[in-house]
C-alpha cells in the first residue's frame, strides 16, 4: 500500500470534497422535501430521493438517516424501482449482449464432447477464413434444435471450428458469412456465448439463399474490413492505456472498455477531469507510437511469469495457468485475448473525441482510429474554417474575436435585464396590487419576459421601497414554466417567513420550492393559475400576521 499512499490520500480528500459539494447542492432540496413530507403524509416520494441520488450522488443511506431524525420516511420501494429502471436502461445500452433464447436442445453425449471441443477451436488469431468447417448443430430462431435452416430463416449454428471472435474483454463479436460449394448461404450476424452447458458458443445466422443442414461443411469467413477496424481500435486501446499511465501516473487502471468497429471507449481510474494539455499530450504519445510502426507481439505464457515481468492484468479478472500476452515492446504489455494489428502503424490515425466522468473517480475517453479518425478531423477542420470565415479572423485572432463577442453578449444581457426590470417597475407592463394588512404592505406583481436574475433584481428593488412588508412576484418563463419569488423585510421575518409562504402557495401552480426566512423561490408548471396564486398569497400572509 505504501507506493500508492499519495494516490490513496488524494482519493480520500477528493471524496471528502465531493461529498461536501453534494451536501451544499442537495441538502437544501432534501430539507425542503422532508419539511413538505412533515406537513403531508410523512413520506418523502422515492422519485425525489432518486433525483438527488442520480443528479448529485447523494447516498440513499444518508437521506434515510436524516429523514428518520426528522421523523419522516423515504419511499424506498419507489426509489428502488427507479434505480432498477435506470440499471435496465444501462444494461440495454451497454453494447454487451446476452443469450436471450431458450436453447432447449440437449446434446447426446457423443456430440456434446465434440461441441465442447469446438469451444477451443478458435482459428481467428491466424486466419479470417476457415474452410471445410462442419456444422455440428442447428437451432431455429426460438432456440429449438432442428435439422435444417431454409432461405429467409434466422437461427443459430454451432461449428466444429470458427474464425469468428466471440465478444469478450470489451471487444465485440465478429460478423461474416457461411458459404457452401453452391455459394453464399448465410450471414453471421452475431455470436452468443454458451447458451447451454454443452454448447460453448453459437453463431446467429440469417439464411440468404438455399439451405444449411446439420452435418454440412461450410467455409466460415469473417468480414475482413470490419475485423481490421476492430483490430485497430483494440491495439489503440492498449496504446491509450499505456499513454494514460505515462501522462497521468501509474495509479491509472482500466475500469471498463468497448472495442467496436467504429470507435473505442476506455474507462479508467482518475480523480480529476483531464485538462486540454493532458489530452493533447496523450494524443501525441499514442500518435508517436503509431508512427514508430512497432510490431505487435502475441504469445502464450505462464500467468504468474507474465505478471511478474510487468504485464498488466485487469483487476478482478480470473485467469488460468497460461494466458495470452499482447505486447508493444518498450511501451505496453497486457494480458489480452483479443485480436490486434500486426504493427502499430496499421492504426493509421488516432484522435480523442470526448473525455467525461461516468462515476466518482472514474473517467471515460472515447476515441477514433484509422479512416474514421481522419474523417472526424477533416470535419472539425471544415467547421473551424467556416467559423473563421464568419468571424473574419483566423488562429489566435479568431479566439480574441470570440472572447470579445462573449464579453459584449454578457454586457448586453445585463443591460437588457436592467431595462426589463425598469419596465416591470412601471404600471404599463406589470399587473400590480398593493394592500396594507395590519400596518404591513403586501406588493404582488405578475410580470412577463423576466429571467430569474431579473426577477431577483426586481424583488430587491421593490423591497427597498418598503419599510415593513412582503413582495410576491410571479412570472411565466420562456418555456411556459412559472417562477415565483417571495421576499420579506428583515423586521418581519419573525412573523412571516418567505420559505413558508412559498411552500404553501407553490402547489397551486403545480410546483414546489423553498428558501430562507427573508427570501424564497419556487417553480411550477401551470401558468393558468398565477392569479389564483397571487390572491392566495394575500390570504396566507393575513393568516400569518393574525397569529
Amino acid at each position: 500500500m505504501q507506493p500508492s499512499r499519495d494516490t490513496i490520500v488524494k482519493t480520500v480528500l477528493n471524496e471528502e470534497k465531493r461529498f461536501d459539494m453534494v451536501l451544499n447542492a442537495g441538502l437544501p432540496k432534501l430539507e425542503d422535501a422532508i419539511n413538505h413530507a412533515k406537513t403531508g403524509n410523512g413520506v418523502v416520494p422515492g422519485g425525489e430521493a432518486f433525483k438527488l441520488y442520480d443528479s448529485l450522488g447523494m447516498p440513499i443511506e444518508f437521506m434515510e438517516d436524516l429523514a428518520e431524525e426528522r421523523q419522516v420516511k423515504i419511499d424506498r420501494s419507489e426509489f428502488d424501482r427507479q434505480m432498477e429502471t435506470q440499471r435496465a436502461r444501462a444494461r440495454a445500452g451497454s453494447g454487451f449482449k446476452k443469450a436471450s433464447k431458450n436453447f432447449s436442445w440437449i446434446a447426446p453425449e457423443a456430440v456434446a464432447a465434440e461441441l465442447n471441443q469446438a469451444g477451443d477451436s478458435f482459428t481467428g488469431y491466424s486466419e479470417t477464413t476457415t474452410t471445410d468447417v462442419r456444422v455440428l448443430m442447428l437451432w431455429s430462431d426460438d432456440g429449438t434444435g432442428c435439422e435444417k435452416l431454409e432461405q429467409g430463416e434466422t437461427g443459430y449454428a454451432s461449428l466444429a471450428r470458427t474464425p469468428f471472435y466471440l465478444e469478450s474483454g470489451g471487444q465485440v463479436s465478429d460478423t461474416g458469412t457461411l458459404t457452401t460449394d453452391d455459394g453464399l448461404v448465410a450471414i453471421v450476424e452475431d455470436l452468443v456465448p454458451q447458451p447451454v452447458r454443452t454448447v460453448p458458443r453459437v453463431h446467429k445466422v440469417r439464411l440468404k439463399s438455399g439451405s444449411i443442414a446439420k452435418g454440412a461443411c461450410v467455409t466460415a469467413a469473417v468480414d475482413v474490413s470490419r475485423r481490421s477496424a476492430i483490430r485497430r481500435n483494440h491495439t489503440a486501446t492498449h496504446l491509450l492505456h499505456a499513454a494514460l499511465r505515462r501522462v497521468l501516473g501509474e495509479h491509472v487502471s482500466q475500469a471498463g472498455s468497448l472495442v467496436a468497429s467504429d470507435r473505442l471507449r476506455f474507462d479508467f481510474t482518475h480523480q480529476a477531469p483531464l485538462t486540454t494539455e493532458e489530452i493533447d499530450e496523450i494524443e501525441q504519445v499514442v500518435s508517436a507510437q503509431i508512427g514508430f510502426n512497432t510490431p505487435v507481439g502475441t504469445e502464450e505464457r505462464l500467468t504468474e511469469e507474465a505478471i511478474s515481468e510487468g504485464a498488466i492484468a485487469l483487476f478482478g479478472e480470473k485467469y488460468g495457468e497460461r494466458v495470452r500476452v499482447v505486447s508493444i515492446p518498450q511501451f505496453s504489455m497486457e494480458l489480452c485475448g483479443g485480436t490486434h494489428c500486426v504493427a502499430t502503424g496499421d492504426i493509421g490515425a488516432f484522435t480523442i473525441e470526448q473525455e467525461s466522468s461516468i462515476a466518482a473517480g472514474v473517467r471515460r475517453i472515447e476515441a477514433l482510429t484509422g479512416d474514421t479518425a481522419v474523417r472526424h478531423i477533416q470535419s472539425r477542420r471544415i467547421t473551424l474554417r467556416q467559423l473563421t470565415d464568419v468571424l473574419g479572423a483566423s488562429g489566435t485572432k479568431a479566439l480574441e474575436v470570440i472572447r470579445r463577442l462573449q464579453q459584449d453578449a454578457k454586457q448586453l444581457t445585463r443591460e437588457i435585464s436592467a431595462l426589463k426590470v425598469k419596465s416591470a417597475l412601471s404600471d404599463e407592463t406589470t399587473d400590480k396590487t398593493d394592500v396594507v394588512i395590519n400596518g404591513v404592505t403586501l406588493m404582488t406583481r405578475k410580470v412577463s419576459g423576466l429571467d430569474k436574475v431579473a426577477m431577483r433584481t426586481l424583488a430587491d428593488s421593490l423591497k427597498e421601497e418598503l419599510e415593513v412588508g412582503v413582495v410576491v412576484l410571479a412570472s411565466v418563463t420562456e418555456n411556459n414554466r412559472v417562477h415565483v419569488i417571495v421576499t420579506v423585510t428583515p423586521d418581519l421575518t419573525g412573523r412571516v417567513k418567505a420559505g413558508q409562504v412559498v411552500k404553501t402557495i407553490a402547489p397551486i401552480v403545480g410546483g414546489n420550492g423553498g428558501g430562507r426566512a427573508d427570501f424564497a423561490e419556487a417553480g411550477g408548471k401551470d401558468s393558468s393559475r398565477i392569479d389564483e396564486l397571487l390572491d392566495t398569497s394575500r390570504t396566507v400572509i393575513e393568516q400569518l400576521l393574525a397569529q
